[in-house]
């Protein structure tokens, strides 16, 4: 871990505040030396936390101050907001640090909650103060819902992912992108209705958002880009909750952790009212509601102040597990059912298989499912596959996804006229079985290695 970086775009343009902000951000990096300090002492780290936990609380005691001189209208949305962090969250954090004896595990569980809500902190609620808002969405009929819901989305990640997103699917499914981190909020309201939101992040956009906010690369999700996770997501959530009267009114009730299986279970039993599936150029992320609780059970323990360092060692252990038997995704583009046939019966054993009969349905299902590998067949009505890997190349999200193309001929003419977009390589369709699989198993073990 490095620091984190103060950045203009921070900055809300109240002198006093921005200011506070800055020595909020000082004291974190304070505290992660401290931290890194093979040599520091329980009563360094000790002060050091009554020191944030003190400056914490009197920042937002100005804040509140401001807001109710300037008459601000979500005072009390904003408030509530300071409220959980200094009577909840942090009062469980200084108990685990004194219970554990101020262990690496539990100030890595106390630095990676305070910096995600000190950044989060400073780009939404305080971002509000200073008339930086969203629109508010009111009496909108049914089927323009969602269309609010995405430009929210896509306002929202430029602002505080600072990512341009596009959506790329309206009904994401839980089609499998990759290692992802899935983020659940359950809210209830007065009359028990409730939503459960879900916030499904794949690792490489999560480590690029997190690297970038503590100016660090991390080669992995751990527990600090976990944490730092959690509450720049809750805050996101927030904000998105402020553009529809209706969800503000509910209560954040429960939050989990989901792996994988546990999301593609939640789909099963539920289907969301709203699932949007995201595309940036750092990789995706989804977007997924529902109106009841798609969770029950033993399928997940649910995180809270108390619990939290523990379930967030239980989570890396489960994805770390169910990431190791996960299986290589292949796609096979060909428009004969034969030949598609024949090389998922093939592979199937060893690798996650998909298909596509075109390359306007292999562009479609490369977008949603980004495959480790797509088999594509070269000859092929309407669109041919040279056609197909100029699209691949020619989009950014996916042009660096490997084509190995499949063909009945092996002509250097046709070998020439598709090296300048670099496939991986060409199977011939007439090669014997055991040798189509050789090269696949080959290619995976070069990749790997």
């Amino acid at each position: 871990m490095n620091q984190i970086v103060w950045k203009d775009y921070y900055k809300i343009g109240v002198d006093f505040i921005d200011k506070e902000h800055q020595s909020l951000f000082s004291t974190m990096n304070k505290l992660i030396k401290i931290s890194e300090n093979e040599n520091k002492s329980e009563w360094v780290c000790r002060e050091g936390v009554k020191y944030l936990k003190n400056h914490t609380t009197e920042h937002f005691e100005h804040e509140e101050d401001y807001m109710r001189s300037i008459d601000y209208s979500e005072y009390e949305v904003h408030k509530r907001l300071h409220d959980y962090f200094r009577n909840e969250t942090l009062p469980a954090l200084e108990a685990e640090l004194e219970e554990t004896g101020f262990s690496e595990d539990a100030i890595r569980h106390f630095l990676g909650v305070c910096i995600g809500w000190v950044v989060a902190h400073t780009q939404t609620e305080d971002q509000a103060i200073a008339g930086k808002t969203l629109s508010k969405w009111t009496d909108l009929p049914h089927e323009s819902e969602k269309d609010a819901l995405e430009t929210t989305i896509i306002q929202l990640s430029q602002e505080m992912f600072h990512m341009k997103a596009k959506m790329i699917s309206a009904q994401y499914a839980g089609e499998d992108f990759g290692k992802v981190v899935c983020c659940r909020f359950l809210y209830r309201g007065s009359q028990k209705e409730k939503w459960e939101v879900t916030l499904v992040y794949e690792e490489r956009f999560l480590l690029k958002l997190i690297g970038g906010i503590l100016n660090a690369e991390y080669p992995r999700v751990d527990d600090m880009v976990i944490n730092v996770t959690r509450y720049v997501t809750r805050q996101f959530l927030e904000r998105l909750r402020e553009c529809f009267p209706s969800i503000d009114l509910l209560e954040l009730e429960k939050e989990s952790l989901l792996t994988y299986e546990q999301l593609v279970s939640s789909f099963d039993r539920e289907q969301p009212v709203c699932s949007m599936l995201f595309s940036t150029r750092e990789g995706y992320f989804a977007f997924c509601a529902s109106t009841g609780d798609s969770i029950r059970g033993k399928l997940t323990s649910v995180i809270n102040p108390q619990n939290a360092l523990n379930a967030v060692k239980d989570y890396l252990v489960k994805e770390d597990a169910e990431n190791a038997e996960r299986k290589q995704r292949i796609l096979v583009v060909d428009d004969s059912d034969f030949m598609r046939s024949r090389i998922i019966k093939l592979l199937s054993e060893n690798y996650d298989l998909i298909e596509a009969d075109s390359s306007i349905s292999a562009i479609k299902k490369i977008t949603v499912n980004h495959p480790n590998l797509v088999l594509l067949d070269y000859e092929m009505p309407v669109c041919d596959g040279r056609q197909a890997l100029e699209m691949i190349r020619s989009d950014r999200d996916i042009a660096d996804i490997p084509v190995i193309f499949l063909t009945g001929r092996g002509d250097m003419d046709s070998v020439k006229k598709v090296m300048s977009l670099k496939p991986e390589g060409y199977l011939l369709k007439t090669m014997a079985d055991e040798e189509i699989k050789k090269y696949i198993d080959n290619f995976f073990s070069k990749k790997k290695a």
